[in-house]
C-alpha cells in the first residue's frame, strides 16, 4: 500500500478501536453489578459459579388451555402470585417463563427429604392438563427432552424428579395418578422399582423407607395417597403388601443395602 493512504488507514483503525471500546463500555453498563455488602471490603475471587438446582418438580396446571395457564403463571391464582420455569402445552410446545438460575414460585409449602425450601432448590415444570384428561404423548415426549437437557446441564440425579404432590401430600394432587411415571422410568428418568419385587424381611419399616425416598410423614394417610398416585396409579391411603415390596425395592436402590431398616419410634 502506498504511503499517501497510510493516514487514511490509521483513521479507520482508530475509529474501529474507539467503536469497540464504546461497545464494551455500553455492555458493561448493562450488565448487573455484583451484590456487595457495604460493610465489607470487596476483594473479588474468581472461585464461584451460579447456584444449581438439585430437584425437578412436575405439576399439572389444572386449567383448560396453555394460554390460560400462561396468564396465571404470569399473574396469580387463588393463592397469590405463582410461576414456574417451564410450561409444556398438550401439543408439546415448550414455553420458558423463568430463567433456570432464578427462583420460580411453583412449589409452595412442603419438603422433600432434607430440602425445606423447595423453590430455592428446584426447577418447576407445568404440564397443560386439566387434572382429569390423559397426558398426550407429544407432551410427554417434549417433557422427556426437557428433562434430559436439565439433568445433563445441571448434573441433577435422574432419580431427583418428583411430583408436586410428593413434596406436599394432602395439599396438592398433581400431577396425579394419570401421570405416566413408568414411561419416564423406561426412558431412564425418575425413581422406579427395578427387577423382581420380593417380600421384605421381617422388621422392615415402610415408614422409614418412605422417609428415605424423601416423603414427609406429618400426615401419613396423605403420604400414602401421594405414593399410590406416583408408584401405582391408584388411590388409597393404607399400605398393602405390594406397597411394602415396592418400598423395599426402592430402599435397596437408595443405598439401604437390602438389610432390615430399623423400626421407627
Amino acid at each position: 500500500m502506498s504511503r499517501p493512504h497510510a493516514p487514511h488507514a490509521r483513521f479507520f483503525r482508530t475509529r474501529h478501536l474507539l467503536t469497540l471500546v464504546l461497545l464494551a463500555l455500553a455492555l458493561s453498563a448493562c450488565a448487573p453489578a455484583p451484590v456487595r455488602n457495604p460493610i465489607a471490603q470487596w476483594v473479588l475471587s474468581p472461585n464461584f459459579d451460579a447456584r444449581r438446582p438439585v430437584l425437578i418438580v412436575i405439576h399439572f396446571t389444572n386449567e383448560h388451555s396453555a394460554e390460560q395457564a400462561l396468564h396465571t403463571l404470569r399473574t396469580a391464582n387463588s393463592g397469590g402470585p405463582v410461576s414456574s420455569h417451564y410450561l409444556i402445552g398438550n401439543d408439546g410446545h415448550l414455553y420458558q417463563l423463568v430463567a433456570d438460575s432464578e427462583r420460580a414460585w411453583h412449589a409452595g409449602a412442603g419438603r422433600w427429604g432434607t430440602i425445606t425450601d423447595v423453590n430455592s432448590a428446584s426447577i418447576g415444570i407445568e404440564l397443560d392438563n386439566d387434572g382429569d384428561s390423559p397426558f398426550t404423548q407429544v407432551q410427554i415426549d417434549s417433557l422427556l427432552r426437557l428433562l434430559a437437557d436439565l439433568t445433563d446441564r445441571f448434573r441433577i440425579p435422574r432419580t431427583q424428579i418428583i411430583g408436586h404432590e410428593d413434596l406436599a401430600p394432602g395439599r396438592k394432587d398433581d400431577p396425579g395418578p394419570r401421570f405416566p411415571w413408568q414411561q419416564l422410568a423406561q426412558a431412564g428418568v425418575g425413581l422406579w422399582p427395578r427387577g423382581t419385587l420380593v417380600d421384605p424381611p421381617a422388621g422392615f419399616d415402610p415408614w422409614a423407607a418412605l422417609g428415605l425416598i424423601g416423603y414427609p410423614l406429618d400426615d401419613r394417610a396423605s403420604t400414602v395417597r401421594s405414593f399410590h398416585h406416583h408408584f401405582r396409579g391408584m388411590d388409597g391411603d393404607a399400605l398393602d403388601a405390594q406397597d411394602l415390596r415396592i418400598l423395599f425395592n426402592l430402599s435397596q436402590q437408595l443405598g439401604a443395602g437390602g438389610g432390615v431398616m430399623p423400626v421407627a419410634g
